[in-house]
This record gives structure tokens, C-alpha cells and sequence, in this order.
């Protein structure tokens, strides 16, 4: 295989790994809570305490490692993923557990920016948005196989165990990436070129869009396992199987809204979020039947994924020649939305909230559509140098 397509495909790869164990833990709340002793709402902030290590974490590796060759710092950042996802699998106490996702946490955005950066650097200017689809969807086969298979291991040899499947999984996907990622050297851009850059008008205005609109799907998703069994009614195999089906969802409409963000980058974005809405509205009058609620969770999952390549495309169209810390920042504001989605669906959830989430998240991606509209100039953007 040229390694023009070996590069991205193992950087699809990494970011799948990347994206189970970020995703994983809203699968196994139930077990966590029960084996840590804490409610469910509690186990729940175990993905806000992620959102918030990428948050605070992820900026500020961004700036530490903007001039270290990429190589070494990529597989630097998988290997300390390893190991806080290591800390998970032996937690004894919920403290633990929450010191091991933020230990994770911190190489997330500056690696997701690293693998953002490289795949977009070996394709034309218009097919940056595809560029970022193809990668990303790593992301989405992590919903599609990695968080279903893991849930169900989980489910059978107990939720430590796929904690410990991703450690494997991280160190053989670093010994890859050591094996195929050319040696490069750091971008000559300097760190108050980025920074400013970050400060610009339209750059702060696609993280605003990018923060709010994932607190609207977050809300539902963190929470989406609970609905569907204490709702709806299905047991773990069929929610596994519905978490699957999200993931296919996630990966065609990935991959569709990469190729659309190409050729319009505002039709795809106020769409979208509009389709969003629309979804979440009827959420939770959806649930409470068994069809109704496949057919909602495989939209949401086509809508959710789409937000990554419209937005990130934006970010770079943008950002000019100064986009790595930019699309670092923007990886944050995904888990700022994360982070605060998950916060107020579990506080939702703690007054017997949980049916009705889907009407709080259709009102945050209604505030991200209006946002948005700042967000997508009225004429073309021009494309990244």
C-alpha cells in the first residue's frame, strides 16, 4: 500500500482507538454505578471529567509540543493515552477512575489535532473537508464497532476488561504509527502566530458553534443507554445492536457531510444543526416505542457525526497559515459541549428528567444554528494555505 493511503488509514486507526474510550464509558454506566457504588448520574460525570481533561488539557499540550517533530510526539501521545486508560482498568474507587480518564484525556486534542493536520497537509485544498470525514471517521467506526463490542465484553467479563483491550490496542497502534509516519519537523508557524490566530473573530465564532451544538447531542447520547432500557425497554443485546446501528448512521453521515463541507460549507452547517433540532424535538416522543426509537437513534447518529468535518473545515478555512492550535482549541470546544451536555442531562436525569432530554438539547442546537450564521461568511472563504 503507497503510503499516502497508509498514513491516513493508520491514523483512522489510532483515532478509533481514540474515540472507544472516549465514547465506551456511556455504555457501561450502569455497571460502573454498580460496581463503584455511586448512582448513575455520578458514573455519568466520568464523561465530563474527560471532556474537561481534553478542555483544559488539550491547549495547553498543544502549546507545549507545537515545535517537537510529529512523529515522536505522536506516538508519545498514544503511549500516555495507554497508560491512563490503564489506571481505568484497575480503578478500585470512582477517584481513581476519574484520575485515569483525565490522565487519558490530555493527549486527546493534540493528538486528534496531529492526525487532523496530517491528513489534511496530503490533499488538495477542496478536499480538505473529505480529508478530515476520512479520518474522522474513526470516530464514528468507534460508535459503529468499538463502543457496542466493548459494552458487550463488558458486559460479560466486566467493565474493567475493555478498558484493558484499549491499552493493547493504543501501544500496538503507536508501534504502527512508528513504523509508517514519516519524520517531520515541527511546523515553523510560532506559538503567537497560533495564538493569534485562535483570538480571531470567525475562529471564536466557530468554537462557540462548535461548543454549543455538542452539548446539544451530548445531553441525549451520554444518557441515550439508560433511556433505552429504563424507557423503551430493550435489554443489553438489543441496545448493543442500537448502538451499532448509531454507528453506521455516524459513519455515512460523516463521510456525506465531508464531501458536502467541500462544495458548501454553510448549507452543510445550518443544516445540519436544523436537522438537529428537529430530532431532538421529537426525541422524546420517540423513545417510548420500540420502532420509533431505532429509527431516532439512527438519525441522530447520520446528524451527530456530521458536525465534525463541517465544523473542523470551517476552522480551517478560517485559521490561515497559523491552524494548529486553532483546530486544537476546536477539538476542545467539542468536549466543552460534551463536558456541558453531559453535566445537564445528568442533572436532568437526577429530578427524573431523563425522558425529556431531548428537549433541552433541541434548544441548544437551535442557539448553535443562530451562532452559525456568523460562522459561515456570506462569500467563500478562501481555502487553506
Amino acid at each position: 500500500m503507497k503510503r499516502s493511503l497508509l498514513v491516513p488509514a493508520v491514523l483512522m486507526v489510532s483515532v478509533f482507538v481514540v474515540g472507544t474510550s472516549e465514547y465506551l464509558i456511556a455504555g457501561l454506566l450502569p455497571q460502573v454505578a454498580a460496581d463503584l457504588d455511586v448512582s448513575v448520574s455520578t458514573a455519568g460525570q466520568a464523561v465530563t471529567a474527560y471532556a474537561l481533561g481534553v478542555v483544559v488539557g488539550g491547549p495547553l499540550v498543544t502549546i507545549a509540543t507545537v515545535r517537537l517533530p510529529r512523529k515522536a510526539l505522536a506516538v508519545g501521545l498514544l503511549v500516555s493515552f495507554a497508560a491512563g486508560n490503564a489506571v481505568c482498568a484497575v480503578a478500585g474507587s470512582y477517584e481513581v477512575l476519574i484520575a485515569g480518564r483525565v490522565v487519558a484525556s490530555l493527549s486527546h486534542a493534540a493528538f486528534l489535532t496531529l492526525a487532523l493536520m496530517v491528513a489534511t497537509r496530503v490533499v488538495a485544498p477542496h478536499r480538505v473537508g473529505t480529508a478530515i470525514a476520512a479520518v474522522g471517521s474513526g470516530f464514528s467506526v468507534a460508535t459503529l464497532l468499538g463502543v457496542p463490542l466493548g459494552v458487550l465484553l463488558g458486559e460479560d467479563a466486566g467493565w474493567r476488561t475493555p478498558f484493558a483491550v484499549l491499552v493493547i490496542l493504543a501501544l500496538a497502534a503507536a508501534g504502527a504509527l512508528a513504523a509508517v509516519l514519516p519524520r517531520q519537523e515541527a511546523p515553523a508557524t510560532r506559538v503567537r502566530d497560533e495564538i493569534a490566530t485562535v483570538l480571531g473573530r470567525r475562529v471564536l465564532i466557530v468554537i462557540a458553534t462548535t461548543a454549543v451544538g455538542l452539548a446539544a447531542t451530548s445531553t441525549v447520547f451520554t444518557y441515550l443507554v439508560p433511556a433505552l432500557s429504563g424507557i423503551t425497554g430493550f435489554g443489553p443485546t438489543a441496545i448493543s445492536a442500537l448502538l451499532l446501528l448509531h454507528g453506521a448512521g455516524g459513519l455515512v453521515g460523516g463521510l456525506a457531510a465531508g464531501r458536502l463541507a467541500d462544495r458548501s460549507p454553510a448549507v452543510t452547517v445550518r443544516g445540519m444543526f436544523a436537522g438537529l433540532a428537529v430530532m431532538l424535538a421529537v426525541f422524546p416522543f420517540a423513545v417510548p416505542w420500540a420502532g420509533t426509537a431505532v429509527v431516532a437513534v439512527l438519525v441522530l447518529g447520520v446528524l451527530t457525526s456530521a458536525t465534525t468535518p463541517a465544523l473542523q473545515s470551517l476552522v480551517l478555512r478560517h485559521a490561515g497559515r497559523a491552524p494548529t492550535l486553532a483546530v486544537s482549541v476546536n477539538v476542545c470546544a467539542f468536549n466543552i459541549g460534551i463536558a456541558a451536555g453531559s453535566a445537564l442531562g445528568g442533572g436532568l436525569v437526577a429530578v427524573d428528567g431523563l425522558r425529556w432530554l431531548g428537549l433541552a438539547a433541541a434548544a441548544l442546537s437551535l442557539a448553535a444554528l443562530a451562532i452559525s450564521y456568523a460562522a459561515v461568511p456570506r462569500e467563500p472563504a478562501p481555502a487553506p494555505a
